[in-house]
């Protein structure tokens, strides 16, 4: 019998289809990024498929935050994220993305319970 999955059971890679659920963000631009941020690197399968962990997430959305939020260019953003995390509005930032992590977490759970119960909708 299958153990019923409780909330301390929580995935360990995600697809890219997943995080860009998750971040609102298109495919293309979180394969953009990795090309611009080289601190964001996915793990890849010998087939190239992308598997994300909640730190490459976590990663998204500070990125997010810095370019469609505060109006960084994508320098001024790299400079941001090698900052060490006591630099002033780092912090700030790191736990800002934490926080749209979970929130992106409890909307893709949401999104999997509405198609099991599409009489909801």
């Amino acid at each position: 019998m299958a153990k019923p999955k409780t909330p301390v059971d929580e995935k360990l890679y995600y697809s890219i289809s997943e995080v860009a659920r998750m971040t609102e963000l298109e495919a293309y631009v979180l394969r953009f990024w990795e090309k611009e941020f080289p601190m964001l690197r996915p793990k890849k399968n010998r087939g190239g498929t992308r598997y994300y962990q909640k730190h490459d997430i976590e990663l998204i959305n500070q990125i997010k935050q810095l370019l469609y939020v505060e109006h960084y260019t994508i320098a001024g953003a790299r400079k941001v994220l090698r900052q060490d995390v006591d630099a002033p509005g780092k912090r700030t930032l790191v736990l800002k993305a934490r926080s749209d992590t979970i929130v992106g977490d409890i909307k893709k759970e949401l999104e999997a319970l509405l198609k099991l119960f599409p009489c909801l909708l």
